[in-house]
């Protein structure tokens, strides 16, 4: 188990990243999504809050050139489920669960992303709290090694320890291409305050590369929300 603000300020480009996990007094999920950029198109965002979740904006609308895979909707809430991703997925995934396809069967019918050289991956994550207890799921669809298809990684966490989450980012490290993540979600300590946590994160994430982090708290008693948003150019 890492310390997750190590782990992070080890790494000045882990790109896009989503955890999920329960606090340190095992009364809160907790669900993190940030985003990072090096281009100034990549670089132009912020978060808002829109209907439960949040979407990506520009934060300068005349410098935006190209709005395919940088506005989106990154959470998005569906009864009970919180879903979490890097993309325009999350709307695949919500259409899926409205059609009672599962989190899995919905990410089946999507791919890494078409930018070329990166082909970056796409990284799902699913919060479901329900009687007082919590699971999720994560996924990591990626470009096959040296060939065109497609391989797809699913994640399921069950009966969750307090005090832990599991993570998963978009890119190993910095690099031209950019090398993707390797290997299974990384297991990480939460503490219990969730402002400090909050801070914390965003904190360790690169000054120059990051652009905007999204933290919620849900009550797994009375799904009480609690939700704190970071922008770079706020």
């Amino acid at each position: 188990m890492v310390n997750l603000f190590d782990y992070l300020s080890s790494n000045s480009y882990p790109g896009r990243g989503v955890a999920i996990g329960k606090s340190a007094d095992g009364e809160n999920a907790i669900l993190v999504y940030f985003i990072m950029g090096r281009s100034v198109n990549s670089r132009n965002r912020i978060f808002v809050e829109s209907e439960g979740g949040i979407k990506t904006k520009a934060f300068d609308e005349s410098k935006l050139t190209d709005p395919s895979l940088i506005i989106y909707a990154p959470v998005r809430i569906y009864d009970n489920n919180t879903i979490v991703t890097n993309g325009d997925q999350t709307d695949t995934i919500y259409d899926g669960l409205q059609k009672n396809k599962t989190f899995a069967d919905a990410l089946r019918t999507r791919c890494f992303e078409p930018d070329e050289p990166n082909f970056t991956p796409r990284i799902s994550g699913i919060a479901i709290v329900k009687n007082g207890r919590l699971s999720y799921k994560l996924s990591i669809l990626k470009k096959s090694f040296g060939m065109q298809g497609c391989d797809r990684f699913f994640y399921e966490y069950e009966n969750t320890f307090t005090g832990i989450g599991h993570i998963i980012h978009t890119y190993k490290a910095d690099g031209n291409p950019i090398p993707s993540f390797e290997g299974e979600p990384v297991l990480f300590a939460i503490d219990k305050d969730f402002d400090k946590f909050s801070d914390d994160v965003w904190n360790a994430l690169n000054a120059d590369n990051k652009v905007s982090l999204f933290v919620r708290s849900i009550s797994l008693k009375n799904g009480a929300v609690k939700t704190k948003i970071y922008n770079k150019h706020i």
